[in-house]
């Protein structure tokens, strides 16, 4: 294995991966070759996407994992894999395919199995799951919705700044997906909790999030019990579902960074 390993970040729901910019710049002076796809059609600026996210509409789990699949594969080397919100639930699935050497999921979205649900979870995604009919479209959060779902830690300035460079319509169907996927026995979302075979894992949660609150992080760890291999859970207090660009993100970045490169399996 490389001694430093390519790393490959996955943003989540709502973001793009302008969300990963000072990850991107910390990683790479650390000198680590670092890629931060977009999900298919959510490249470009987010002020752009605002204005114009079709062909976004029904994009689901699936091809999103087997787009980060192709780039993986690409790769000369097994890279690291990060991913936030839904990009940790799509870090646990490459990891179960046998990809990267490492992977650390921060405030992941649950896979399939996980039963713990609190209300400012379901409250934060109320604005997609409250119609049907969002499983066809895209939805932008409003400046106050984002506030209370990823920057509740906050003030409202602070969080208007945040929406604006930062947020962008998410689509529906994944959310959805994500939703039902215990009501789904052939669900995209499912992983295999006793792959004995796959990289080590780090759960990451916030102590604030509203989105992932500490208490899914914490379950998730513990579906991957009865697996040999390595699965940890860290808890950093005081933080929301913005953790990778609120005050603090470095600490977050540099313990994730030193537990991937420390437990990475060989290539």
């Amino acid at each position: 294995m490389p001694s430093k390993p390519p790393i490959v970040l996955i943003h989540g729901l709502w973001m793009n991966p302008l969300s990963w910019e000072h990850w991107i710049a910390r990683y790479e002076a650390a000198g680590h070759e670092v890629l931060a796809p977009a999900w298919p059609g959510l490249e470009g600026s987010p002020a752009d996407l605002r204005d114009d996210a079709s062909g976004t509409e029904h994009l689901g789990i699936a091809e999103i994992v087997e787009s980060y699949e192709a780039v993986i594969t690409g790769l000369d080397a097994k890279p690291i894999i990060m991913g936030h919100s839904f990009g940790g639930l799509f870090t646990q699935l490459l990891l179960d395919r046998g990809h990267g050497v490492a992977g650390v999921a921060i405030d992941s979205a649950a896979a399939k199995g996980v039963f713990t649900l609190p209300p400012s979870e379901i409250k934060s995604g109320f604005p997609i799951l409250k119609s049907p009919l969002n499983n066809h479209r895209t939805v932008l959060l409003t400046p106050g919705e984002f506030h209370y779902a990823f920057t509740n830690t906050m003030t409202e300035e602070e969080s208007l700044a945040v929406w604006e460079r930062y947020a962008v319509p998410g689509p529906g169907r994944v959310l959805f997906q994500g939703a039902l996927a215990n009501f789904n026995p052939r669900s995209a979302a499912k992983v295999h909790y006793r792959n004995d075979d796959r990289a080590p894992l780090l759960f990451i949660a916030g102590g604030e999030d509203h989105v992932i609150p500490e208490a899914v992080d914490a379950a998730q760890a513990k579906k991957y019990k009865h697996s040999d291999a390595v699965t940890e859970f860290k808890a950093f207090e005081g933080r929301s579902h913005f953790t990778i660009g609120q005050d603090g993100w470095e600490e977050v970045a540099d313990y994730a960074l030193d537990w991937a490169v420390g437990h990475a399996t060989g290539a």
